[in-house]
């Protein structure tokens, strides 16, 4: 909700208007407020009191973790280049009393596209996401030791053994069959029900990005359902926005 409603009008909204919003799917005003006290001990937002009101703006922080995730969430699927038949292979080596660490350079890999055939070993086929990992590797503390290299695969483990080890795409190909199963026939019927409708699809595509790699079209299987839930996303979300955020921008107007 954040990234869909309150960041594109302004980067703030009254806590009744959170409040509200969170009732549209079906959150209870207590578990509301308490989700709104977690974004805040979190940095993400901060209060402006007004009265008996309480107002609450983006922080820095928040507005460019909401920009950034919303670059990648739009992006994701839109592009699909050429492969060269090159890896991106990241080895890395955390010790267990920072597993932590492990855990997030792993989600954060992860969001990148990069798969997991073994332990210690990150691969892509998405060369120019070097970047992202030797930033993920630097910002974690643990670069120290980790290598980065470009190159085909060998006879042991060919392209399609990599893939296989890397990523779970017959777990992914029905996830994607359920997201068009789920809102290939829904029709919201009104401004508050496109409200909800567009929070839910977002809340659901959201997920993809972190387990989809984006993989060249000739190392998945065929019939691959990812682009045809892509199609689905962008033409419901070009639908449903402008009544869902004239319904958000009427809940947050002072009377």
């Amino acid at each position: 909700m954040l990234g869909e409603f309150v960041l594109p009008a302004g980067g703030a909204a009254w806590t009744a208007t959170l409040v509200q919003s969170m009732a549209a799917i079906g959150i209870a005003e207590k578990n509301a407020r308490q989700a709104i006290a977690r974004l805040a001990d979190q940095g993400l937002i901060v209060s402006h009191r007004a009265g008996r009101r309480v107002r609450w703006q983006l922080s820095d922080d928040g507005r460019a973790l909401l920009t950034q995730g919303a670059a990648r969430i739009y992006g994701f699927l839109t592009e699909r280049a050429t492969w060269d038949g090159r890896w991106l292979v990241v080895t890395f080596s955390v010790p267990e009393e920072q597993r932590a660490r492990r855990h997030l350079l792993r989600q954060q890999l992860g969001f990148a596209g990069f798969g997991f055939p073994g332990a210690g070993v990150a691969v892509s086929t998405h060369l120019d996401r070097e970047a992202v990992a030797v930033a993920a590797l630097r910002n974690l503390g643990i670069d120290d030791g980790a290598m980065v290299f470009r190159g085909e695969a060998g006879a042991l483990a060919g392209d399609a053994e990599l893939v296989r080890r890397a990523w779970d795409l017959d777990d992914l190909g029905r996830s994607y069959e359920q997201f068009l199963q789920r809102f290939g026939g829904l029709r919201p019927d009104g401004e508050r029900e496109a409200l909800a409708a567009l929070t839910h699809l977002v809340h659901e595509w959201r997920r993809f990005p972190f387990v989809d790699p984006e993989l060249p079209a000739d190392l998945l299987p065929a019939g691959w359902p990812g682009q045809r839930a892509r199609q689905l996303f962008d033409g419901c979300h070009s639908e449903w926005v402008a009544p869902a955020r004239a319904w958000f921008a009427a809940a947050d107007r002072v009377d």
